[in-house]
């Protein structure tokens, strides 16, 4: 059985990163223990129809905030990593300089400290120089920094295609399968796949 991935929401714009991750790993099968920021509950009312209710059950376990105690704030307890999915940059001043004042930074802190993965989808623009400099502290300890990011190449139809994309990539990061976006396979005749391929994948 695989190991749990946490994932916690904060209040940057784009709830809807994490909320969607949610969604898409309880439909893997993927076991999430989920830490949702009180910003976070206000900002779902702000950008989506969902309810912090409607969150939680998306969720295998949920943790308050203010747990410090919760399993999550152990390195004993194993998981396969964290996404903070969007990640404010007052979460990413307090991953960067170890201010380990809730559960959604202690959380951090201890996949850094145990070596694990820890995605930080970072929403902010534009990034003057403390934001950069956060970033960098943040990545010198060993923090993936991933900013959703559209990209654009899998031409995508709707929101969601995007939303998808930067949820997929930071999938990657924990080493989580799935089939959220089309991967770039290379352009041009020397990187298309022979006949026989394509009819076989069809």
């Amino acid at each position: 059985m695989s190991l749990p991935l946490i994932v916690a929401i904060t209040g940057a714009t784009g709830v809807v990163y994490g909320v969607e991750m949610l969604r898409v790993l309880k439909a893997l099968g993927q076991e999430t223990h989920l830490i949702l920021s009180e910003a976070a509950g206000m900002n779902l009312a702000i950008e989506t129809e969902y309810t912090v209710d409607d969150v939680r059950r998306l969720a295998s376990v949920v943790y308050s905030n203010k747990d410090v105690g919760a399993a999550v704030a152990s390195g004993s307890f194993r998981t396969r990593g964290m996404i903070v999915a969007p990640c404010t940059v007052k979460t990413l001043s307090a991953i960067a300089n170890s201010f380990t004042y809730n559960l959604v930074v202690r959380a951090a802190d201890v996949q850094l400290k145990e070596g694990r993965k820890l995605v930080l989808m970072v929403r902010e623009t534009p990034l003057h120089k403390g934001h950069l400099e956060l970033m960098t502290r943040a990545a010198d300890c060993g923090a993936v920094i991933l900013p959703p990011m559209p990209a654009f190449y899998h031409q995508p139809q709707t929101i969601m295609d995007i939303i998808h994309q930067s949820i997929g990539k930071a999938l990657d990061q924990v080493g989580i399968e799935h089939q959220l976006f089309k991967r770039w396979t290379g352009h041009g005749p020397a990187a298309q796949p022979c006949a026989e391929v394509v009819r076989t994948v069809a």
